[in-house]
């Protein structure tokens, strides 16, 4: 009998405090390689400081984060910085803004990181770079500078400077809520390629319909801590508890007032 394996990301009675405000209650978390989890729920339940807490970015003071079979937390200690940089290229992030370097070309932004941090040779990194802003749907714009770049082909940019390090995880904070409506489709698609192509990944997202076709499971979070977790089908179908159930009644009536008002 084959032994099953561990998870990719291995989240454990992770809490964290901001000013002695406890924003996440032991949480609970487990990833298998090649899993997309969706995370859901209102403004202010802890979603962001989850991701973040997976990559370092904020510290939580209890708990336990494995991930691709290295400890980032363990019994609320952090790793040290040599190892937390290593670790780091390993999980790929992408924020609601861009972050892209102003004064640096698209190709030179995808190529800073194999570069500076995997000491990739140049011609290495610009076929990778070239090859993963194809991916993206923007093979053509490679020496085009940030500026010149709509919200939408920014945020394609970003996306292929994360994928540059080759990580195992890719976390994605909210990618398309600072973008135009229109713009949205073209970023979920490269993330829905990233799904199909197998690649783990935890989104957080207030775009239900990619959380129903792309997530394996859907978690949703309130007040710090997950109240229910399930596959898509049962969570937008039939939910069991009553606050996932207000949440996305709320979402729909939300989504149903705006497609009102466009259609005025």
């Amino acid at each position: 009998m084959s032994q099953a394996l561990p998870p990719m990301i291995d989240i454990r009675q992770l809490s964290k405090s901001f000013s002695g405000q406890r924003i996440l209650h032991d949480i609970d978390l487990q990833v298998q390689a090649s899993q997309v989890i969706v995370i859901i729920g209102p403004s202010g339940s802890g979603k962001s400081t989850l991701l973040r807490c997976c990559n370092g970015l904020e510290v939580a003071e209890q708990g336990n984060v494995r991930i691709a079979g290295q400890d980032l937390l363990s019994n609320g200690k952090m790793i040290d910085e040599a190892a937390l940089n290593d670790l780091r290229t390993q999980v790929g992030m992408v924020f609601q803004s861009f972050n892209l370097f102003p004064h640096l070309s698209v190709l030179e932004n995808v190529t800073v990181g194999p570069r500076k941090i995997r000491h990739m040779p140049r011609d290495q990194a610009d076929l990778l770079a070239r090859q993963l802003l194809a991916k993206v749907g923007l093979a053509a714009k490679a020496d085009a500078m940030p500026s010149t770049l709509s919200g939408g082909q920014k945020q394609r940019v970003a996306i292929a400077r994360a994928l540059a390090m080759q990580p195992k995880v890719m976390l994605f904070d909210e990618p398309t809520s600072a973008l135009d409506p229109e713009l949205v489709g073209e970023v979920l698609q490269v993330m829905k390629t990233l799904a199909n192509e197998g690649m783990t990944m935890i989104v957080v997202t207030h775009e239900m319909g990619f959380a129903r076709e792309v997530a394996d499971v859907v978690v949703v979070m309130d007040q710090g801590r997950i109240v229910e977790t399930g596959r898509p089908q049962q969570i937008f179908v039939n939910p069991t508890q009553e606050r996932t159930r207000s949440f996305l009644q709320a979402i729909l009536t939300r989504n149903s007032s705006t497609a009102s008002t466009d259609a005025g």
